[in-house]
């Protein structure tokens, strides 16, 4: 075989594959905006007091046997985030949506949205707020506020040893 007819075989294989995921990736998300709006639709709001927050895998999150019986055995060993709240008089594990898990703080009364044992929202937040979380910067920003502060002191140079140089040109 020629070297141009493997290379468009393999393309030809290539955006198969895409077109495949594109459509599968489609159809997935559909499914994910279709179970959100199920799940919002059968929230309670609930005050509660969250015990503790971590990520723990699901066999060790102290879940009820049917959550894991019910759970593909791929997703049993990942990490979730799991909240222990008291509601009520009941000590409860509960999962809780990534988006919302940094905002649920310690050892706090909390108003949240509750669908089933998932917290899908924090309507109210009570007593201390919590610390607003550092972002780290990479090193692309590092680079930028660097460039920028060099550009700054030359520009500061400049000015000061009289300005009317123009660089690069003589």
């Amino acid at each position: 075989m020629k070297p141009w007819m493997i290379i468009l075989i393999v393309l030809a294989v290539m955006l198969v594959i895409l077109a495949v995921l594109y459509f599968l990736g489609k159809r997935m998300q559909k499914k994910q905006v279709d179970n959100r709006a199920q799940m919002e639709a059968m929230a309670q709001t609930m005050s509660m007091l969250i015990i503790d927050k971590k990520y723990m895998k699901l066999s060790e999150a102290n879940l009820p046997k049917i959550v894991l019986e019910q759970t593909p055995k791929a997703l049993r060993r990942t990490k979730v985030p799991i909240v222990k709240a008291k509601i009520g008089p009941k000590i409860m594990s509960l999962i809780c949506d990534d988006a919302i898990f940094d905002e649920l703080p310690v050892k706090a009364e909390v108003k949240a949205s509750i669908s089933g044992i998932y917290i899908i929202g924090v309507k109210n937040l009570r007593g201390a707020q919590p610390a607003p979380v550092s972002k780290k910067t990479g090193f692309i920003a590092k680079l930028k506020k660097r460039q920028a502060k060099l550009e700054k002191q030359l520009q500061e140079e400049q000015a000061a040893s009289g300005g009317s140089k123009k660089k690069g040109k003589k």
